[in-house]
């Protein structure tokens, strides 16, 4: 398809409309959502375009919404230990002498002559000290972002977090 005086002309007319990408695809033909959109920031458009589907009036009132407490991301909880910046130093141990009492996260690649774990001690009930819970327990994207177990965060992270915010 090429982009002709005319179909130039109906696309601006109709996307200040407020019609959708492929809405105006449609209405041009020969055409697709994907190349209207290209067309119209080529064309330097107005980027959001006003919705012809929103009949609510626009007024300068900001209405706020009053909420309970919100739950406590588990993205906040984990950031909370950056502030603590104490770790104690590695203790480089070998595979054979891993215990209960040491961190497992492993440092290079087994195959390399200087491979070793950690060997700090671990964090409660997992297998990391405090540093390496931070890597091996990353925050979930902002879709899954709120946090609904309590308890499978570290009692330590929870801490930070409640003197952080009050």
């Amino acid at each position: 398809m090429s982009w002709t005086e005319e179909k130039v002309a109906k696309l601006k007319e109709l996307w200040s409309k407020g019609h959708t990408a492929s809405q105006i695809a449609e209405a041009l033909g020969d055409t697709t959502r994907n190349a209207v959109i290209g067309k119209a920031h080529r064309l330097n458009l107005e980027a959001r375009a006003p919705s012809k589907h929103s009949n609510s009036p626009r007024t300068g009132e900001n209405k706020q919404i009053k909420r309970g407490p919100t739950p406590t991301s588990r993205k906040a909880k984990f950031k909370s230990i950056l502030l603590d910046k104490n770790f104690e130093p590695e203790n480089p141990k070998s595979l054979e002498e891993l215990t209960d009492e040491t961190c497992k996260w492993p440092i290079g690649h087994p195959n390399e002559e200087k491979f070793y774990f950690c060997g700090r001690k671990p964090e409660g009930d997992f297998p990391y000290c405090k540093l390496h819970v931070l890597y091996a327990f990353q925050p979930k994207g902002q879709k899954e972002d709120l946090f609904d177990k309590d308890d499978d965060v570290p009692e330590f992270i929870e801490k930070k977090v409640k003197a952080s915010s009050g």
